[in-house]
Parts: structure tokens; sequence; C-alpha cells
């Protein structure tokens, strides 16, 4: 089943902080990253992840550097001390959130 585009877009900033607060990366391995831990639900391109990643860069949320690596350069990106307050912002929120929209389906176990 299809994941609705706006659920998705919701979320995305604090999948990626999440990812970034794990470790360094550059953008094709937070593509591959989100896929194969979603199991293929995240299925980003380019043309997405790098507007937000610019806009989070603005926001002072991550910071980029570049990186020599087997002679190919590739432009790295690091969670700020800005970006780890988000992120433990987002996830209470998710957190809240999610058990609101658990306890309405009646799917609470």
């Amino acid at each position: 089943m299809a994941i609705s585009k706006t659920m998705v877009s919701g979320s995305m900033t604090m999948l990626l902080l999440k990812l970034l607060s794990e470790k360094d990366m550059y953008g094709y391995e937070m593509i591959s990253t989100l896929r194969q831990r979603s199991q293929n639900v995240f299925e980003l391109k380019a043309g997405t992840l790098y507007p937000l990643l610019h806009t989070m860069e603005e926001k002072k949320l991550l910071q980029s550097y570049e990186q020599e690596i087997q002679g190919k350069m590739r432009k790295y990106y690091s969670i700020t001390r800005e970006g780890r307050r988000m992120l433990s912002e987002k996830e209470a929120e998710w957190r809240e959130y999610a058990g609101a929209v658990t306890s309405v389906l009646g799917l609470e176990g």
C-alpha cells in the first residue's frame, strides 16, 4: 500500500535529523538508508532530498562539508546542536501524535 505523500513529507525532517544524529552522511547514503530501514516505504528522490537539506541548513539544523573519498568529492551533512534540539521536540510530538492515532483507531494492544 502506498503511503500518502503528505504523511511522508510531514515527518521527513525528523527522519533525516535522526539519521544524522547517528553519523554524518552524504545525500545518496541518506536516500539508501531511509529506503532500507523503511522497507522501501520512503523512496526519496534527489530532487526532493536536496532542497529539504538546503532548507534545514538555512535553519541551522545541520551543516555541510566536503570530503574526498576514493578520489571523489562528497558533500556530507552533520546535525547541529539546534538540529538535536529540534529532533528531540519532533520525536516527542511524534510519540504524542502516534499514541493519539492509535487510541482513536482502537489499535492498542
